[in-house]
């Protein structure tokens, strides 16, 4: 080959004398670069040695190289390629045969020896191995020394395996090593490609080949360790790995000897790549499947393609043997990996293609097997990287700005609602960035939301259960984690399976986080205790959604329309105006309210907490409910509406009722001496008349006892104080456990005044609670008895000395447990037995539905704040076979009755009387298992309609038993015919089912649209804003997901929450319960006595009583503070019907009656909470009544004046009036409530 493949003539390929084949190095001049002397030399002989060359004919046996006098070479300029191959041939077939020699004369050895060594054996058997004393015979020295070079041998093998695997620390070295020297030696010959493929090359002066020639003698010794560590000889000696040794290292060694270079095999170093993906799972860079299957893919595509092409780039600037190499063609390699590619596309341009044959043969091959790697590797790899986690990468931290992690069911609804009130604007500066964590990627449309959201939201594809993920997203410094549950899951056991596993992983990951989660089922949480750092007491949170909708439902029952204050109440919603005057203006501005904590003021020290909260409501417009109250040894509880002889300590934590974290801070910022004076609420802002300024985490630290307002001392050790009240002190601090979640109201705090008088108010009175109907086993005693607080009285009630059992903790009443045989009616029975204010629940589930918890539901309905005859009669109604499912939780509470049937039989409803009852509950536990979300709640709704359709006698209503009222002391106006006091009057029996009070539980929002068919919402309204919902007698779960963002800015509105619904639960009553799965009774000691103490909810109307007064003319503001100085009442919501003011002539055809809520005191001086009653309206156009559409308000709003918010009372029109006495004769009108703007 004249030019050798650098893109020269081949001229000079065929030059020659004509007897011999001399040629010198100036033939050569005309075709490379020589130096000064070589040039000017050989141009006098150029001239002739071409004219003999056209004379003779060529006899080339072989191709000439050229030569240069500082190179040592042939001077005849005779290519030796063959050399270089024989060498690689003389190393692969030699070992080879040396392998398969070595075995063939161990396996004749084997064979021929095999007889001889079964005779040496049996004998040795037969001779024995011990002598007759009983030594062991010496071993024979040749056995010794077979012996001991089996054992060197072995250990050398070892040796070599463990210098060359990757799992150790050298082993890897070397390997990452290996491969790295490799690579090299593939530049090295990208760089000599652009050379003569043979060429003459001193080795002393060439670097490259210096370099080669280290890397190789290191491959060297690397194949002798991988030989000597192979159990298979003949199998490592056919690796590709071994293959590529025997073609290049030893050309290396030939062209050190032979001072040329030939390129030859060389390219065969780029099958190297395909032991990439191992290298980088070596370095733990790989760890995952995709990602190991991407590299090797890669790998080896791109090993075959640059092999193909080194080959190619051999034989086409080589030529063909048989055609003495005359056929060749000048191609770089990288010509020809460009002619591979196209080859392999199946494109094939035809610029550069094969000439020799033996290239033209190879793309034949090639092409079939080229052409089916690339057809299969190249789709799979654009896939491969195409699915690569779009969300994958680490989550930043951001200096200075806190995160949460969210993960669980992670959909757009479930994120949406999260985000809507997490980032509500009413919050004071959220500055948190919320991660979410899911394992599968978002939708287009959740995706969208995210972008909207870009600023404060980031989503990373994952699993809380890796913990590779869990590290991405800085779990350990995350401020909290949140996990939403799936709420219309078929199977809510798995779902909160799967969140404790959650759980489990986090807290693995990191003890220390904060976790709230949402649990289904309220049994489930006993799991949660099981995990060692799970701690409430440091945060974490579980919120049943189960627990909480059953006593939301629960608390309706005792008061209507509770459960949608309280659900509004925790729920961020902004105030939207409407100037019309309807009913949707004034709720819409109670729902703008939300619940806030603020610390109070140094000014508030020494005041009780009447004093502290009219204060706030007439100078703060706010509406405070609750106090964090801190004993002498730090633990804390909650005390909702304590009394005159508790005082506010430094550091007291309020709970106020406000429209935006802003208005709150009044109670932190007030000063007397600067503020005193101060109309506008407005105005009170931080002030620098202050010594000392308290920061919120100053306060909390600084907390001390209650003093005594007159002198300043302890209350333990003021001389001022009575000792009876001191004494109620001491009692009060014995009788609670303190807890910073168990939260006791203090309503012993309404005995402990000094001229307090226990009430004389008569039990025989007939009563109405609130316009609820109440039996004999229903209605509230007036008078409570506590040891421990009244002197002079029993310490347990004679008349309920065999009935009253409570609860080891005294929070609920208690039976012993009871079959469920004895508690099962029949029609018949049931008809007999006169139900009379009592509750209906109408299940729907059959055996194989899933649990829904009744216990939840009971529970509340039963807690110990009520005496045994004040409890409603619970009766069942629904398949005997779930509620056997149930009943295991329900065989201890009293007064519980089943009726098996089914709700949609009227035969079944007239017979537990349910136009007698005060509330009726409409329940389902297969609302989980339909995939159509419209037909979710068809049973409660059938159900519902079915209700409300239905007709009664008037009859009826001789059965119905009067009851007492529920009227605190002092409130009796006597009469000589026990006239009704405050409102509470006796009902007439019901006609028609829609005056029948009902809630219906729902799963689907948009289903509320179908309990009312008269209402005007459009099916796109929210929830919130539904007729149903704002009259209470719709609830639906969906309502509970604010509670998650609530318990994350604020632990305690979830403690203040569930102890408002759930009549008392507690953590240790959830740690009682998850040993036993049932509540243990317990003997009445003073302790569970004072548990008993504690607030409960009363609705009154506004219609006689010590506030009829404030009916006609009144206002809120007057009512408020009445309630509060007199009566140590707290009200704080009104109930109403809507648009009662109006008196156009359409709403003369259906008249409607107001009420008020007020909280009120017991008999016994305790607190109670507000009950709320949905006032009932005639229609007169049919014989149906019609449940009229009520309306809630909290007037802690912020006025546009300084002027304080006010209610004005005032009369409704007499042919209003008229309308309603035609159905209710004997009640007295209630007149409709007016908002105004005058001074209280």
């Amino acid at each position: 080959m004249a030019n050798g493949g650098g893109g020269g003539s081949s001229s000079g390929g065929g030059g020659g004398g004509g007897s011999g084949l001399r040629m010198s190095s100036n033939i050569h001049a005309n075709h490379l670069s020589l130096d000064a002397s070589s040039s000017s030399s050989s141009s006098s002989s150029s001239s002739s040695s071409s004219s003999s060359s056209s004379v003779h004919e060529p006899k080339m046996d072989a191709l000439i190289i050229p030569v240069t006098m500082e190179v040592p070479c042939d001077s005849r300029g005779q290519r030796m390629w063959w050399a270089f191959l024989a060498s690689s041939m003389v190393t692969f077939f030699g070992g080879l045969f040396i392998i398969l020699l070595w075995r063939t004369l161990k396996y004749l050895w084997t064979v021929c020896c095999h007889c001889g060594g079964k005779t040496k054996e049996a004998q040795k058997i037969n001779n024995g191995s011990s002598q007759a004393d009983g030594t062991l015979k010496p071993v024979d020295e040749k056995e010794e020394a077979v012996a001991a070079e089996v054992g060197w041998m072995t250990s050398v093998k070892d040796w070599a395996g463990v210098m060359i695997s990757a799992q150790t620390l050298t082993g890897r070295v070397l390997v990452v090593l290996v491969f790295a020297l490799s690579i090299g030696a593939l530049v090295i010959y990208f760089i000599d490609s652009s050379n003569p493929i043979e060429s003459c090359q001193n080795f002393y002066k060439d670097f490259t080949l210096q370099i080669d020639m280290a890397f190789n003698v290191f491959f060297l010794l690397y194949f002798g360790l991988r030989f000597i560590a192979a159990n298979d000889k003949l199998w490592f000696w056919l690796e590709v790995n071994s293959v590529v040794d025997f073609f290049t290292v030893p050309p290396v060694f030939v062209s050190v000897y032979l001072n040329r270079s030939w390129l030859g095999l060389r390219f065969l170093r780029a099958l190297r790549l395909i032991q990439f993906s191992e290298i980088l799972q070596f370095l733990n860079i790989l760890k995952t499947s995709n990602s190991i299957k991407l590299v090797n893919l890669l790998s080896i595509f791109i090993s075959t393609w640059l092999t193909a092409a080194g080959f190619i780039h051999l034989v086409e600037n080589s030529g063909d043997p048989w055609e003495n190499f005359q056929n060749n063609q000048a191609l770089t390699y990288w010509e020809c990996v460009y002619l591979l590619m196209v080859t392999m596309s199946t494109v094939g341009y035809g610029d550069v293609y094969a000439k020799t044959t033996l290239g033209r043969l190879f793309m034949v091959f090639f092409i079939l097997g080229g052409l089916a790697m690339f057809a299969s590797y190249v789709p799979e790899i654009i896939e491969l990287i195409g699915n690569r986690k779009k969300y994958g990468g680490s989550y930043s931290a951001v200096s200075g700005r806190k995160h949460i992690v969210v993960c669980g069911h992670i959909t757009l609804e479930s994120v949406s609602n999260f985000l809507k009130d997490f980032l509500h604007k009413d919050r004071d500066d959220v500055n948190v960035e919320i991660v979410f964590l899911h394992n599968i990627s978002p939708n287009l449309e959740l995706e969208a939301l995210f972008k909207r959201h870009f600023t404060q939201v980031e989503f990373y594809q994952g699993s809380v259960l890796n913990p590779h993920d869990l590290a991405r997203v800085k779990i350990e410094s995350a401020d909290a984690c949140l996990i939403l549950a799936n709420k219309y899951c078929a199977d809510p056991d798995a779902e909160d399976a799967s969140n404790i596993m959650r759980v489990i992983s986090i807290k693995n990951y990191h003890p220390k986080i904060r976790i709230i989660t949402q649990m289904l089922q309220y049994h489930n949480k006993a799991h949660l205790l099981n995990i060692p750092s799970w701690n409430w007491k440091e945060g974490d949170d579980a919120i049943c959604l189960a627990e909480l909708k059953l006593g939301f439902i629960a608390q309706s029952c005792l008061a209507q329309g509770l459960s949608t204050m309280l659900a509004n109440l925790f729920s961020m919603r902004s105030f939207i105006k409407i100037e019309e005057d309807t009913w949707q203006k004034y709720y819409l501005e109670g729902v703008s309210n939300e619940m806030y904590t603020e610390y109070l003021s140094s000014a508030f020290v020494g005041l009780s907490f009447p004093t502290v909260c009219e204060l706030c409501f007439v100078k703060l417009k706010l509406l405070m409910i609750a106090i964090e109250y801190k004993s002498a040894n730090r633990e804390s509880r909650i005390l909702i509406n304590p009394g005159n002889h508790l005082k506010i300590q430094e550091g007291t934590l309020g709970f106020f009722i406000a429209s935006d974290a802003k208005e709150v801070k009044r109670a932190f910022f007030y000063c007397k001496a600067c503020h005193d004076d101060i109309t506008d609420p407005k105005r009170i802002k931080k002030c620098g008349c202050k010594r000392l300024i308290y920061s919120k985490m100053s306060i909390y630290k600084r907390m001390r006892r209650a003093c005594c307002f007159d002198c300043g001392r302890s209350e333990r050790d003021c001389s001022c104080m009575s000792g009876r009240v001191r004494g109620n002190v001491d009692t009060l601090e014995r009788a609670f456990p303190l807890s910073s979640v168990s939260v006791n109201d203090c309503s012993t705090s309404f005995r402990a005044f000094e001229d307090e008088q226990p009430s004389t108010l008569s039990p025989k009175k007939k009563q109405r609670n609130g316009g609820m109907r109440n039996s004999p086993n229903s209605s509230p005693k007036l008078m409570r008895h506590d040891p421990l607080l009244i002197p002079g009285n029993d310490q347990i009630d004679n008349m309920d000395s065999n009935v009253k059992k409570y609860d080891s903790t005294g929070m609920f009443h208690w039976c012993a447990p009871k079959e469920i045989e004895k508690v099962i009616l029949t029609r018949s029975e049931a008809a007999m037995t006169v139900l009379s204010g009592h509750v209906v629940v109408c299940i729907f589930g059959d055996v194989s539905s899933a649990l829904i918890g009744l216990r939840n539901l009971v529970m509340p309905l039963r807690a110990s704040n009520f005496h045994y005859h004040e409890l409603k009669h619970i009766v069942f109604v629904g398949s005997i076979e779930y509620l056997k499912r149930e009943w295991e939780t329900l065989h201890n509470f009293p007064k519980v009755s089943i009726l098996p049937g089914t709700p949609l039989s009227r035969a079944d409803l007239r017979a537990v009387n349910i136009n007698l009852c005060d509330m009726c509950v409409i329940l389902s536990a297969n609302q989980n298992n339909i995939d159509d979300t419209s037909l979710q709640d068809k049973e409660c709704i059938l159900a519902s309609l079915n209700i409300k359709s239905m007709q009664f006698d008037d009859s009826i209503g001789v059965l119905q038993a009067n009851s007492q009222g529920f009227t605190p002391p002092g409130m009796d106006r006597s009469s000589p015919d026990n006239s009704p006091v405050h409102g509470m009057l006796r009902q007439p029996s019901i006609t028609t089912g829609v005056n029948i009070p009902i809630i219906t539980e729902l799963v689907n929002d948009t289903n509320v649209q179908f309990l009312d068919q008269d209402d005007d919402d459009d099916p796109d309204t929210e929830l919130y804003l539904t007729q149903p919902f704002a009259c209470g007698t719709a609830f639906a779960v969906s309502v509970l997901d604010s509670l998650m963002s609530a318990t994350y800015f604020n632990d305690n509105i979830l403690t203040l929450i569930r102890t408002l619904v759930t009549g008392g639960a507690t953590p240790e009553l959830e740690a009682l319960i998850a040993e036993e799965n049932a509540l243990r009774g317990g003997y009445s000691t003073p302790q569970t006595l004072a548990n008993r103490d504690r607030c409960r909810v009363a609705q009154l109307a506004l219609l006689d009583g010590p506030f009829a007064d404030l009916g006609d003319g009144g206002c809120y503001g007057d009512l408020f503070c009445k309630a509060l100085k007199t009566y140590n009442m707290l009200c704080f919501g009104i109930y109403r019907l809507r648009d009662a003011h109006l008196s156009t002539p359409s709403q003369c055809t259906k008249s409607k009656k107001s009420s008020s809520v007020h909280s009120i005191p017991s008999t016994a001086n305790r607190q109670n909470r507000p009950k709320s009653r949905e006032s009932r309206d005639k229609q007169n156009a049919t014989r149906m009544n019609r449940m009229g559409q009520a309306e809630k308000k909290w007037f802690t709003d912020e006025p546009d004046n300084a002027y304080p918010r006010n209610i004005q009372i005032k009369p409704m029109s007499t042919h209003m009036a008229n309308q309603i006495n035609q159905y209710k004769s004997t009640s007295s009108l209630i007149p409709p409530i007016r908002e105004v703007e005058d001074e209280c």
